[in-house]
């Protein structure tokens, strides 16, 4: 039986999401903690990958289990994690409605995931590690930067946004929304939320997108340069990835809901 586990996580503590052979993950420490309940190594599989540093406040993995679940897992899992990874839900998976007659998967069934970047423009110490501290803020030209986030729903292909040395088969992403939102409006605003939602994102992209946005809105790029490199499917002279602290997996839809 494939169950799914709807869950957030701090990513601060943790070398991403996925499993790492000598650096502590999210994966890993869910996996060790249902492996203590179940009594037997247990493998479990994410929606997606998170890097070093970034967090989700909607995360979906799936487990495979041949015995019955014990009771209160869900309660008896939540006491044994760190305070900063809680799982909500454990439900069962269904049927795969890509791939009919096989469970849902928790990767290759979602069909969009959305990402929250936030700026705030001064020190907060309860976002501590969960927002970017931009000492240029004031600066920043929201109207070009949402411009700049425009721009990229024109396209198909975006690999002047992706790390080098990924391994991804394909730069193809289906880009729904790229929003820039001040809150309280500007000019009295003291947070910039972005969000980005797709049916896939390759490796480090969102970093790199916000990264360009707050070059454009510094006057460092110009929104013809974003056409230009994603025309040309060429990297930006001097890319900016911004820090992972401000990032978070927000959504994660299937096509069931």
């Amino acid at each position: 039986m494939r169950y799914f586990l709807r869950l957030a996580y701090k990513g601060t503590n943790y070398h991403g999401w996925q499993r790492q052979p000598h650096s502590t993950s999210v994966q890993q420490t869910i996996e060790e903690a249902l492996g203590t309940i179940i009594n037997r190594p247990i493998g479990i599989l994410g929606c997606g990958r998170t890097d070093t540093g970034v967090h989700a406040s909607d995360y979906v993995a799936h487990v495979d289990m041949e015995e019955k679940l014990p009771d209160n897992l869900l309660r008896r899992l939540n006491r044994m994690l760190p305070d900063d990874i809680a799982v909500f839900s454990i439900t069962a998976a269904g049927l795969s409605i890509a791939r009919p007659g096989e469970a849902a998967h928790a990767r290759f069934d979602a069909t969009q995931r959305a990402y929250r970047y936030d700026i705030i423009a001064q020190k907060d110490p309860f976002r501590q590690n969960t927002a970017w501290h931009y000492h240029g803020f004031a600066d920043l030209n929201v109207s070009a930067m949402q411009a700049a986030a425009t721009a990229l729903l024109e396209y198909a292909e975006f690999a002047p946004f992706c790390k080098t040395k990924s391994d991804a088969k394909t730069m193809r992403c289906d880009v729904r929304r790229a929003e820039w939102i001040a809150l309280p409006a500007w000019p009295n605003a003291s947070t910039l939320h972005f969000h980005i939602a797709a049916d896939r994102f390759l490796r480090g992209m969102v970093r790199l997108i916000v990264g360009a946005c707050v070059q454009v809105g510094l006057g460092q790029l110009e929104v013809a340069d974003i056409h230009h490199a994603l025309q040309k499917q060429q990297p930006l002279i001097k890319p900016l990835s911004v820090p992972p602290d401000g990032l978070f997996l927000a959504e994660v839809r299937y096509p069931t809901g």
